[in-house]
């Protein structure tokens, strides 16, 4: 099968590049350009591409040139304005982005006419949080507060209207948690900034060390999603899924940074940031049981494994390991399991 992702330049795409490659799939990809100290430079992931397209999913004339030009059996959209933070600096770009953005992407499948599987990719923080510890279900209601949540459960309810309204190509909407592994250097991500802090000998500062969330190790969220595409193309299922942990293994941000210090082999852990900071959700965490009971999907890692692969991922690559074989080593050993 031909994949197409869209923001295939980011941490996210590059990982499910490479997953895809080693499957056997061919995989072309449209996005902005990649940051210099991207993870797809690091691994030279254009190598692996069909096409390495660049363009901004707001401009539809050239998303659907480029969709036409690849002429892809398979869209998986991820590209978006991904950051709480960002959003609250940039909320106008953030809704046009992720909100008309989105639609621009199902417009562009439609004209192409041969997709045969679709999935648009959302977020956990579409729901409306009202504090739910035991995980929200893909029937709750969405909503948001911050900028970002509030676009992305906008594009999630303008993407379940347009395929209510039009002719579609098969397509799913995933939601996600907080998705980690090798290679993630966003600002305002809690791993980014362990590492960060660890490399220059810093005590890593945490802005919410209680707030929880629903870590996932990027393998297991994409091996979610690529189940989820073969269960498509079988014509078995459609809407909406959330693929997360348990939710009783949602942890706290502390935890991630207690287990993450401990692999790194620092002797204080962290430290908290008590400076003003924009709102954040304390509480986050989904319940996937309609993937797990009829996808047959679970996650392989643990909670700790996740956050120990991520950590010796960055540490291999510190000191000296090729960020390619770091990548496929994990990808090898999670396709053992």
């Amino acid at each position: 099968m031909h994949f197409l992702i869209t923001g295939h330049t980011g941490f996210k795409g590059t990982w499910l590049i490479l997953l895809l490659k080693e499957r056997g799939h061919a995989v072309s990809g449209v996005s902005l350009q990649p940051t210099t100290d991207s993870l797809f430079n690091k691994v030279e992931a254009s190598k692996s591409l069909s096409f390495d397209l660049r363009g901004d999913i707001r401009d539809f004339d050239k998303l659907e040139k480029s969709f036409k030009l690849v002429n892809p059996d398979i869209v998986i959209h991820l590209a978006a304005q991904s950051l709480v933070r960002e959003s609250y600096r940039e909320p106008t770009l953030t809704m046009q982005t992720n909100v008309m953005g989105t639609l621009n992407v199902l417009r562009a499948s439609q004209a192409v006419g041969g997709v045969k599987a679709q999935l648009i990719v959302t977020t956990d923080k579409v729901y409306e949080n009202v504090g739910k510890k035991m995980g929200y279900l893909e029937t709750d209601s969405l909503g948001g507060k911050d900028p970002y949540s509030a676009s992305k459960a906008m594009a999630d309810i303008a993407t379940q209207s347009w395929l209510a309204s039009f002719e579609n190509p098969p397509t799913a909407i995933v939601r996600a948690g907080n998705v980690i592994g090798g290679g993630d250097v966003c600002a305002d991500r809690l791993i980014p900034d362990l590492v960060s802090a660890y490399c220059s000998g810093q005590i890593p500062q945490l802005r919410a060390p209680n707030s929880v969330r629903p870590w996932q190790h990027v393998l297991d969220c994409l091996n979610g999603y690529l189940l989820l595409v073969d269960k498509i193309l079988e014509n078995k299922v459609n809407g909406a899924w959330n693929f997360g942990p348990p939710a009783l293994q949602s942890k706290s941000v502390a935890d991630v940074a207690e287990i993450a210090g401990d692999s790194w082999g620092v002797d204080t852990k962290w430290q908290q940031d008590f400076s003003p900071h924009p709102h954040e959700a304390s509480q986050l965490s989904l319940n996937s049981d309609k993937a797990r009971r009829e996808l047959g999907w679970s996650d392989k890692l643990t909670f700790e494994e996740s956050i120990r692969w991520t950590i010796d991922w960055y540490k291999n690559v510190y000191d000296g390991l090729d960020p390619v074989q770091a990548i496929l080593k994990n990808i090898w050993e999670f396709e053992s399991r």
